[in-house]
C-alpha cells in the first residue's frame, strides 16, 4: 500500500469512527426531547434534513442528480419505499430512547449486520458460508433466550433491525448516492410530515415554540445531526473495505448500550447478559470471517 492510499485509509477510519461514534451518542440528543411525542419528534427530524440536504445541494451542484431520479418512475418507487421504511426506523427509535429502551435499541443495531446476511439470502441468493450460517444460529439463540427470559418478544430491537435491514436492501435496488439519496427521501416525505406539524399546531398540540427556545433548537437541529453522520459515513465507506467498515459499526450500539446501562440506569442483569453475549459471539465469528476475506484478499493483491 502506498503513502496515498495509506493516508486516504486513515481518512476513511477516522470519517467512519466520527459516523459511529455520533450515531451512538444520539439518544443524548433525543432524551431532552422525551416530553415531545415521537412522531412530532420524527416530523420535524424529517422537515428539517429536508432543508439542510437542500441547502447543502445548492452548496455542492449535486441537484443532477436528485432531478434525475425524479424522471425515473421506478427509481422514485423504490425510494417511496425506502423512506417509508427509514422514518419508521427513526420513529421506533426515538420513542424507544425517550420510553427507556436505550438498551433494547443498541441491540438492534447489533443485530442488523447478521439481519442483513439473512436479507441477502432470502432476497438476493446470496450463499451463505458455513461461519456465517453458524453466526445466525447463535445470534438466534441468543433472541431466543432473550425471548424466554423476559416473558416477550424483544420487539424494539427486532423492528430496528428489520426496518434498517430492509432500507438498505432497497437502496440496492436503486442506488444513489448519500446526499442525494437522503434528499430524495426527505423530500418525498416531508410534505408529509409538514402538514403533520400543521395539523399539530391547528390542534393545539404542537410543541414548537411551546417548551422553550432551548427545544426549539434541539427539534430544529435534528436536520443537521441526520445529515452530517450519513455524510460522514458516505466518505469513509468509500475508503475503506466493506469488511473493516462492518467492524467499525459496532462501535454505535456499543455506546449506546454503555449510555443505557451507565447513564439512563436501565436494567442489565445476568438474564440479559447471556442473550448479549450469544449475540456478541455471533458478531464476532461473522466480523473473523470479513476479516479473514479482508486479509486474503491483500494476500492476493500482494502477490
Amino acid at each position: 500500500m502506498n503513502v496515498s492510499s495509506s493516508r486516504d485509509a486513515g481518512r476513511g477510519v477516522l470519517y467512519t469512527v466520527g459516523a459511529f461514534v455520533c450515531w451512538g451518542l444520539f439518544p443524548l440528543y433525543w432524551k431532552p426531547l422525551h416530553a415531545i411525542p415521537a412522531l412530532q419528534i420524527l416530523c420535524h427530524r424529517i422537515v428539517w434534513s429536508a432543508l439542510f440536504v437542500a441547502l447543502i445541494l445548492t452548496a455542492l451542484g449535486q441537484w443532477g442528480d436528485v432531478r434525475a431520479a425524479l424522471r425515473r418512475p421506478r427509481q422514485l418507487g423504490v425510494f417511496a419505499l425506502s423512506s417509508s421504511v427509514l422514518s419508521l426506523n427513526w420513529l421506533i427509535y426515538i420513542w424507544a430512547v425517550n420510553a427507556g429502551h436505550v438498551v433494547e435499541g443498541s441491540l438492534g443495531y447489533f443485530i442488523n449486520p447478521l439481519f442483513n446476511v439473512l436479507l441477502g439470502r432470502v432476497f438476493l441468493g446470496e450463499r451463505l458460508s458455513r461461519p456465517q450460517s453458524l453466526a445466525i444460529g447463535v445470534a438466534a439463540a441468543g433472541v431466543a433466550w432473550l425471548t424466554f427470559s423476559a416473558g416477550s418478544l424483544p420487539w424494539i430491537a427486532l423492528s430496528l433491525a428489520a426496518t434498517f435491514g430492509l432500507y438498505g436492501l432497497l437502496r440496492k435496488m436503486a442506488p444513489l448516492p448519500s446526499l442525494p439519496g437522503l434528499a430524495l427521501e426527505t423530500f418525498l416525505m416531508s410534505p408529509l410530515a409538514l402538514a403533520a406539524l400543521l395539523w399539530f399546531a391547528w390542534r393545539g398540540d404542537g410543541a414548537f415554540g411551546h417548551l422553550g427556545w432551548n427545544r426549539d433548537l434541539l427539534l430544529m437541529g435534528a436536520g443537521v445531526v441526520t445529515a452530517v453522520p450519513l455524510l460522514m459515513f458516505a466518505a469513509g465507506a468509500r475508503r475503506l473495505k466493506l469488511a473493516t467498515v462492518g467492524v467499525i459499526q459496532y462501535i454505535g450500539p456499543t455506546i449506546q448500550l454503555a449510555l443505557g446501562v451507565l447513564l439512563f440506569g436501565e436494567p442489565f442483569g445476568a438474564d440479559r447478559a447471556l442473550g448479549f453475549s450469544l449475540i456478541w459471539a455471533a458478531l464476532l465469528l461473522y466480523s473473523a470471517v470479513g476479516l479473514r476475506e479482508l486479509w486474503r484478499g491483500r494476500r492476493a493483491a500482494a502477490v
